[in-house]
């Protein structure tokens, strides 16, 4: 009876640990919240989640989202599509060498221009593979690919250009504006797995 309590703990504790994993593997863009009119930096996170690499990434712009200025990688070129007017709708990062590997992540920054209004802002990515299979993050938050989504609020005022200075530490500035969502599924199934096993072995004593 024991055994079957432990073991249903630790099914229980890997499959949230499972989830969260899932969770991670989408693309993402950060911060998940701004401010209205704000010069913004946005980093685009791109993890690969099958045994084949990312050679393309390709992200469409929200409406009412400026973007002009955006961030060289190494190993990457990029390209902005532009409308019948010439404004930009979307970048198209393009791998020069072999791309993201299996088990690896990327990020690409660029610049937007906020709109001037709340609400929120869907960022639909397409990502390619070596073999030619194309993931479209696209769906809404339920779904199996959903998009990244931004909130717009309002501030204290429009932000200058200052607004678009990098982090000093990217990994930080993403668990400040996802409030450590990412982590903190990891965080609950390992302490529930660790409480399991100090249950069990109190219990045999």
């Amino acid at each position: 009876m024991k055994m079957k309590k432990w073991l249903s703990s630790v099914l229980v504790a890997g499959a949230v640990l499972t989830l969260a994993t899932a969770a991670q593997a989408h693309v993402s863009v950060y911060p998940k919240e701004t401010t209205v009119g704000a010069y913004e930096k946005y980093t685009v996170r791109v993890p690969v989640e099958k045994d084949v690499n990312t050679v393309k990434v390709r992200l469409e712009f929200p409406a009412g989202v400026k973007v002009n200025t955006v961030q060289p990688i190494p190993g990457w070129s990029y390209e902005f599509e532009k409308d019948k007017d010439g404004v930009n709708t979307a970048l198209v990062w393009t791998a020069t060498g072999g791309g993201i590997k299996a088990h690896e992540f990327m990020e690409f920054a660029f610049v937007g221009a906020n709109p001037k209004e709340e609400g929120t802002l869907a960022w639909k990515a397409y990502q390619t593979y070596a073999n030619g299979e194309v993931v479209e993050w696209t769906g809404d938050k339920d779904s199996k690919a959903p998009a990244s989504v931004t909130t717009v609020k309002a501030g204290t005022g429009e932000a200058g250009h200052d607004a678009a200075a990098p982090a000093a530490n990217p990994a930080q500035d993403q668990a400040a504006s996802a409030g450590g969502s990412n982590t903190l599924p990891l965080v609950l199934s390992g302490l529930a797995l660790l409480l399991s096993i100090v249950s069990l072995f109190r219990k045999k004593a």
